[in-house]
């Protein structure tokens, strides 16, 4: 069973691979804000979304994939936790 900050590193490691040239090596952490900042758009949230479904094998209601749950990691974690996840 995963804890909070393994499931935090799964998801810091995706966006930073997935999304390098958005960073432009810019350092993130569980609390930088990710879409407020403009570092990951619509776009990418969806397939953020998506790698969350698969990793983790559930499916994210759209009510709760809303941009204020996924504009941090935490945020991601705490939603995560909340739909079941660990």
């Amino acid at each position: 069973m995963p804890d909070d900050q393994q499931i935090a590193q799964t998801v810091l490691n995706y966006i930073m691979r997935e999304y390098a040239d958005s960073l432009q090596g810019a350092a993130i952490d569980a609390n930088s804000p990710l879409i407020s900042s403009g570092l990951i758009d619509s776009l990418s949230m969806v397939s953020l979304k998506v790698f969350l479904d698969q990793t983790y094998r559930l499916r994210i209601p759209d009510a709760e994939a809303s941009a204020e749950a996924f504009d941090t990691v935490a945020g991601i974690v705490k939603m995560l936790r909340k739909l079941g996840v660990g």
